[in-house]
């Protein structure tokens, strides 16, 4: 069985009947939030970035939030191959005490963050053909300036209650922010498409490091981004909040000939769009009424039988922290092992790339 399922909307399924997969119809490539779950994809990645897409260069637009945003900045490194290594490397050892701080762990991830784009922040601002945009969570009302912790929890708590009764409720406690490429007008996303409010500010390499500290600041885990160079004045927090696993409009995405393709490696088969929708199913893109927004999608995720191969039968994922405890040889070690069990999904992908089997494409 293959190691990768993979899903498309119908206007990306006629364009794989027509076409099968090329490099040069991909013109955005999103990456979700998900903490270590994202490391499943290191050779994916660098496949991705050093191989396949640099084939056909052209101007693409990769977005991201939280790890999917330093995902993002890998790929946006002159060597892609080294910076998804170091970016697996660094998070794998990360270390923590028992019930850290927040100011230990934001500053355990300023010093991974410096470890990772040190020296190549205008390389990273400025590459040539990829246009980088970094999803942030900005506070308002309680979340806007707290300068105590019962504000943050309170805040949140009503955010959490609100998003219970409407999504749209969540829009009233943060909006979204996107730190962007200045190359790349992202028309696409500035006609306002959900009830977030969405600023936008210019990524530059002077404020390239905070925007993605910005974008995976756990709320009560980490101390919140008090300010991005160039962008919105206030708080900022984890862009996962609001864009989990990005259901943005995609369709919107256009290109000269046959529309722009969105290809979308994914560590779920569904996608969540904010962090607190997870236990929420009815929430799932593809069930709401913007399930259009998926038309021209491709979306490759780990299939079941790939996953009952990995240590513990799952992805990595936040909780191993607690689970593991003071393990962490045990950790990393498994931890690593899952990404070399990666090696299997980019294989996998190579060989769709190679020689289409549409028997294997489901309708998202």
């Amino acid at each position: 069985m293959t190691a990768l399922s993979i899903q498309a909307g119908p206007k990306a399924l006629a364009h794989l009947r027509r076409h099968g997969l090329r490099a040069r119809d991909i013109a955005l490539i999103p990456a979700a939030a998900g903490g270590p779950k994202g490391l499943i994809f290191q050779a994916l990645d660098q496949w991705l970035f050093s191989s396949w897409l640099p084939s056909a260069p052209r101007e693409r637009t990769l977005i991201g939030a939280s790890i999917g945003a330093w995902r993002m900045a890998a790929a946006c490194h002159a060597d892609p191959a080294a910076a998804f290594q170091r970016l697996g490397d660094l998070y794998c050892e990360q270390r923590y005490p028992h019930k850290p701080s927040p100011q230990f762990v934001s500053a355990a991830c300023e010093k991974m963050l410096a470890d990772l784009i040190g020296g190549h922040e205008a390389e990273i601002a400025n590459h040539p053909h990829n246009r980088l945009h970094i999803l942030a969570a900005l506070g308002r009302r309680l979340l806007k300036a707290p300068q105590k912790n019962a504000a943050v929890m309170s805040g949140f708590g009503l955010a959490v209650l609100g998003n219970l009764m409407s999504r749209s409720q969540l829009s009233h406690h943060l909006a979204r922010v996107v730190i962007g490429d200045p190359r790349d007008q992202s028309a696409w996303l500035k006609t306002r498409f959900d009830a977030f409010p969405t600023e936008f500010a210019q990524l530059s390499a002077d404020n390239l490091a905070p925007a993605l500290l910005a974008s995976g600041t756990l709320p009560m885990i980490m101390e919140p981004v008090r300010a991005i160079p160039s962008a919105p004045s206030g708080t900022y927090w984890d862009g996962g909040l609001i864009d989990y696993h990005l259901a943005l409009p995609y369709s919107r995405v256009v290109d000269a000939a046959d529309g722009g393709l969105v290809l979308y490696p994914h560590f779920n088969d569904h996608i969540v769009p904010g962090w607190f929708d997870k236990q929420l199913p009815w929430r799932r893109a593809a069930k709401g009424k913007n399930r259009a927004w998926l038309d021209n999608v491709i979306l490759v995720s780990p299939s079941r039988s790939f996953l009952q191969k990995l240590p513990r039968k799952k992805l990595p994922d936040r909780n191993d922290f607690v689970e593991y405890g003071s393990d962490n040889a045990s950790r990393v070690r498994d931890w690593k092992a899952a990404m070399r069990e990666g090696e299997r999904l980019r294989d996998a992908l190579a060989s769709f790339v190679e020689k289409p089997d549409l028997g294997l494409v489901q309708p998202i």
